[in-house]
């Protein structure tokens, strides 16, 4: 079975997001090569992945050599800086608002449901039978108040790496436990 990441608000190209969400990078150079990397240390070819916005911030043609580089089947949710030219959209395997995943829970005998969406809710469908939410946008800036089964997705929460479902789930049981 492949694996299943999540992750948001690379913002490659985008020199502003150094300083607006205090990223420890020099140029925007360094951080787009970082970030590759990072995805790439742990997305493998065949893996699916789903990027909850702000993908970039950059030329249509610099940011198609970024995407050819990226690992995986990549699923996007847009955010407020996806403006794509149809070269981009090939590269994705769906492009959507708003989008209800169903995985499986190993803690249950049914499936996980998850809510994905770039801006954060307060509340979302199945919030009290136990949903998840996975959000962006926000880069690690909202408290986690009545969000005890949501989590900022964003790579400014990670080290600028992407998460597996696995470490998703790790850290909102130990969230929820709190």
């Amino acid at each position: 079975m492949n694996n299943i990441f999540f992750t948001s608000d690379h913002h490659f190209g985008h020199k502003g997001v150094i300083k607006h969400s205090k990223r420890p990078f020099q140029s925007v150079e360094e951080m787009n090569e970082t970030m590759i990397q990072k995805w790439n240390e742990k997305v493998r070819k065949n893996d699916l992945v789903y990027h909850l916005g702000d993908i970039a911030l950059m030329s249509p043609r610099k940011l198609e050599d970024i995407l050819e580089r990226l690992n995986g089947k990549i699923h996007l949710i847009k955010g407020n800086h996806d403006k794509l030219t149809q070269n981009c959209l090939e590269r994705f395997e769906w492009i959507r608002d708003y989008h209800e995943l169903k995985l499986p829970n190993p803690r249950s005998a049914n499936n996980q449901l998850i809510i994905l969406m770039h801006y954060p809710l307060m509340t979302w469908k199945g919030k009290y039978s136990g949903a998840y939410h996975f959000y962006g946008h926000s880069h690690g800036k909202l408290n986690s108040y009545n969000r005890k089964l949501a989590l900022d997705v964003g790579v400014d929460c990670h080290d600028f790496y992407p998460l597996s479902y696995e470490e998703i789930q790790e850290k909102l049981n130990i969230i929820t436990l709190i």
